[in-house]
Order: structure tokens, then C-alpha cells, then sequence
């Protein structure tokens, strides 16, 4: 299984869904969805809603692995079940669709430009669970605001020591150092983003590799190198808050790359739309997205 989902990743056709939505991002992604935080009294409640949205995006007919080569799982979902099987089961099971993990608890404040993750405790013990829950890879993000080398250095460093752990327990890691859309810098960002991955690829040994989640960047094609670098599995995009159309325009500039998108995935669904038009909206989505992918 594997080696199936290994090479699906590396030469399939498709994006990444990312449904990996946390604590703290949940009640905005709930908000987007048709539900105000009146609906639900502690968290306990707000992670039942948000996997009911889940269940009901990953069981559409639209979402299977014709167009779709994984999904990014948020740790509570991954122990849950979608229609009788558990997540990451039914994913790859009954939709051809690799399994994911997010494995990072959040960010640091601001520093030197950057916010590096905080730290991951227990980090083989969730591995161990993720194995067992038949996960292919995992992904962690941090931010960079400011074309600070030092910071942007720190920031790739810490993803690549946390992705080597991730790499001698047999899963992907996808490392996700995100250059903030809005930042006055970003273009610069990049830049040195670009160079401190090329050197930390090197310190990788013959048989690891990875899989990198970047900001869309500025330069058409920026990213061509990582693309067809032997130690990069895949590299995919985020949407950072662009919107859809926008994330779309800008992925097609951007041969190699696939996306990863989250927001711009769910842009237009609701709560309260009928089963049928929920999965009309998904599929147009899914289909703008995939196309894009495959450009």
C-alpha cells in the first residue's frame, strides 16, 4: 500500500484537499459554512459540527480519487469515522485518496520576522497512532512575514529537523513554511525561502525525501527547481486567503505545482443547501481546482 501511494503522490493527477482545519481555525472555517459559534456551547460540540462538514465533503460523489490524490486530516478526524469506516480508511478504501496528518500544535508568537511551530510534545507517540491509522504523511506549518534570513533560516530549520523525525518513522512529511500573501516583502521572502530549502535538501540522505506546501509565489514558475528536485516527492500550494478564482489563476502560472488549497476548496458551500446543490458547488470547485493542478 505503500509503495501504491508513494507513486500516486509522486506522478498522479489531482490536488491535495486540506481539511485539516484546528482549534483555532475551526470556528472561522464553521463561520464560512453557514455556522455562527451560537450553534455550539464548548469544543467538544464545535468538533462534532465541523466533522459532520467534513463527512459530508468527503462522501460527496464528486470527491474521489479521479481528480483528488489526498487529504490533509486534522488529528480528532483521523480517529473518526465517515460512513462506518475510519477516516483515513475510507479515504484511501472507498475513494483512492492518501491520507494525511497535520501534526504541528500551533505557532510562536512574532519573531525576527517569522513564527517558527511551537513545539510538537509527544511527537512519536502521535506517529505511532498515525502508522497504526494506516496515515501515508504528515504537514506542519509556520509563517514568514518579513524577508528576514535569520528568521526565514530558523524557519526552515526547524522544519527539516522535525520532517528527518517524521521521514525515520516511514511517513512523508509535508513541510509548510508559508510566506503571508499580504506581506510587503513576500517576493523577497521567497527568494531567500528558495535558497535556505535548496541548502537543507542536501543534508537529506539517498533514500528521504520530502514534500513542500508553499505560498503561490510571486514569479511565474519561482518554484521550478524544487519541482524537479530528486528529494521532493511533490510541491503544492496553498491558497493563503486568495480566493479561489485568484488561487486558480495564479496555480496555472506555476507548471509542477498542484494544489493544496483549504478555503478556496469550500468556497461556496453551506449548511443549508440541499444535498444536490452542495455537490453541484463541490464539484465545479474540485473541477476548476484539478484542472489548474494538471496544467
Amino acid at each position: 500500500m505503500k509503495n501504491q501511494q508513494k507513486e500516486r503522490m509522486r506522478s498522479g493527477d489531482g490536488f491535495i484537499a486540506a481539511l485539516d482545519q484546528s482549534g483555532g481555525s475551526t470556528p472561522k472555517a464553521l463561520a464560512g459554512y453557514g455556522i455562527e459559534k451560537d450553534a455550539y456551547a464548548n469544543e467538544d460540540e464545535m468538533f462534532d459540527l465541523v466533522h459532520e462538514m467534513r463527512s459530508r465533503i468527503m462522501s460527496t460523489p464528486a470527491f474521489t480519487g479521479e481528480k483528488i490524490l489526498g487529504v490533509i486530516l486534522f488529528e480528532k478526524t483521523m480517529d473518526r469515522e465517515v460512513k462506518g469506516l475510519l477516516t483515513p480508511d475510507y479515504l484511501w478504501e472507498e475513494k483512492n485518496i492518501v491520507p494525511f496528518l497535520k501534526v504541528d500544535k500551533g505557532m510562536e508568537d512574532l519573531d525576527e520576522g517569522v513564527q517558527l511551530m511551537k513545539p510538537i510534545p509527544n511527537l512519536e507517540v502521535l506517529l505511532e497512532r498515525a502508522k497504526r491509522r494506516n496515515i501515508f504523511g504528515t504537514k506542519m506549518r509556520s509563517v514568514i512575514k518579513e524577508a528576514n534570513h535569520s528568521g526565514i533560516e530558523k524557519i526552515v530549520g526547524q522544519q527539516f529537523e522535525y520532517g528527518k523525525k517524521i521521514i525515520d518513522w516511514g511517513l512523508i512529511p509535508i513541510l509548510e513554511p508559508e510566506v503571508d500573501i499580504n506581506s510587503p516583502e513576500k517576493e523577497e521572502a521567497e527568494k531567500l525561502l528558495k535558497e535556505e530549502i535548496l541548502k537543507y535538501l542536501e543534508t537529506l540522505g539517498e533514500d528521504q525525501m520530502i514534500m513542500l506546501k508553499l505560498t503561490l509565489p510571486s514569479e511565474d514558475g519561482f518554484y521550478s527547481e524544487l519541482v524537479n528536485h530528486s528529494k521532493v516527492l511533490r510541491v503544492v500550494a496553498l491558497s493563503g486567503g486568495y480566493s479561489q478564482d485568484k488561487a486558480v489563476d495564479l496555480l496555472v502560472r506555476n507548471p509542477g505545482v498542484i494544489a493544496s488549497f483549504s478555503r478556496a476548496l469550500l468556497e461556496g458551500l453551506s449548511v443549508q443547501q440541499t444535498d444536490k446543490a452542495f455537490d453541484e458547488v463541490l464539484n465545479q470547485s474540485i473541477d476548476k481546482i484539478y484542472r489548474a493542478s494538471i496544467s
